[in-house]
């Protein structure tokens, strides 16, 4: 379904002015909602707002807004005097400065909507977007709607502009704010970290892989629901160990073959390779497997804590196989 325009307004650099249309680049729709329904009967709850001094409910045009600004006490202010606050809307965004992409911190993004160039705007829209692009910048202004002054940044995507909103600096905390303690970093731990880092580089994002699996249960118990189905408790994820040793857990995350994430080169590249066919199949993968656990038990005899039961289990299944060959042999 094509998208629908919910905006339009204007775009000016200079003595350039840009006629665009408005899309939202997110879909707030896709979001699972639940209602508050009576647990007795099922049916749809209404709020009601109680006034808690005198204890009884209020309706919608006895209401009036006001502001805290001090404990338990308030300035009221009437519809009128909150609409003559208000900024009032220009339909247009004017730049007033360019600066490099990377120059804008991701922290201070906020929501993001498509342009597109209306009538009469395909020619301008398209120098601009050239311009930025060519030039690794984007344009920093400022644009009234709803009542609210906002700060934009328009930056060139591969097929067009996307208008970002942006939070003004007293809504962004400082990272200073955090204590951070200081670490040291040694350099055969650094070299390791980086080679893992490299091992897992791609060069572009794709979002495809990242799929969002509490939404897709969510949506599956609510379809058990539909079809009267009773929901079944989830069990807990096990436990991650702990790390003992940085240099370790590097190494071991380096030899750990990653899954493939993306198709392809890549796929091809960490696809591991087929299992034997025949009866030899299954005894390599239990000698893998069972050389692989007994160096989990031995690290963790190191550790000084006893060693996981599987392990263990395998340590024995190893040495039991290990006296069968012999026995064979004789």
């Amino acid at each position: 379904m094509a998208a629908r325009s919910i905006a339009s307004l204007t775009v000016s650099f200079g003595l350039v002015a840009i006629p665009v249309k408005l899309f939202s680049a997110t879909e707030a729709s896709k979001q699972i909602s639940f209602n508050l329904l009576h647990k007795a009967c099922g049916s749809r709850l209404k709020q009601q707002y109680f006034c808690i001094k005198e204890e009884i409910p209020v309706a919608r045009e006895d209401m009036a807004k006001g502001y805290e600004f001090a404990k338990d006490q308030y300035v009221m202010f009437t519809p009128e005097e909150l609409k003559a606050m208000e900024e009032v809307g220009t339909h247009m965004a004017e730049i007033t400065e360019f600066v490099p992409l990377e120059a804008v911190d991701p922290v201070y993004f906020d929501k993001a909507y498509y342009l597109a160039p209306d009538k009469g705007g395909a020619k301008p829209y398209a120098l601009l977007a050239t311009a930025l692009r060519e030039s690794k910048r984007c344009a920093l202004g400022r644009w009234a709607a709803r009542g609210k002054q906002y700060i934009v940044m328009i930056r060139p995507v591969e097929d067009g502009l996307v208008m970002q909103q942006l939070l003004y600096a007293g809504e962004v905390r400082s990272i200073e704010d955090i204590e951070i303690p200081p670490g040291e970093v040694k350099d055969a731990e650094l070299k390791l970290a980086q080679q893992l880092i490299e091992q897992q580089a791609v060069d572009t994002f794709d979002p495809t892989p990242y799929v969002d699996d509490v939404r897709t249960r969510i949506e599956a118990e609510i379809q058990k629901k539909v079809e009267g189905q009773e929901i079944t408790m989830a069990e807990a994820p096990e436990g991650g160990g702990q790390v003992i040793d940085l240099m370790e857990a590097l190494r071991a995350s380096l030899e750990k073959k990653t899954p493939a994430r993306h198709t392809g080169d890549a796929a091809a590249r960490t696809a591991p390779a087929a299992a034997p066919r025949g009866p030899q199949a299954t005894p390599r993968a239990a000698s893998g497997a069972a050389e692989a656990e007994p160096v989990a038990a031995q690290a963790a005899g190191a550790a000084g804590r006893k060693p996981p039961k599987r392990a263990q289990a395998a340590g024995s299944t190893a040495k039991s196989e290990g006296t069968a060959k012999k026995s064979a042999k004789k």
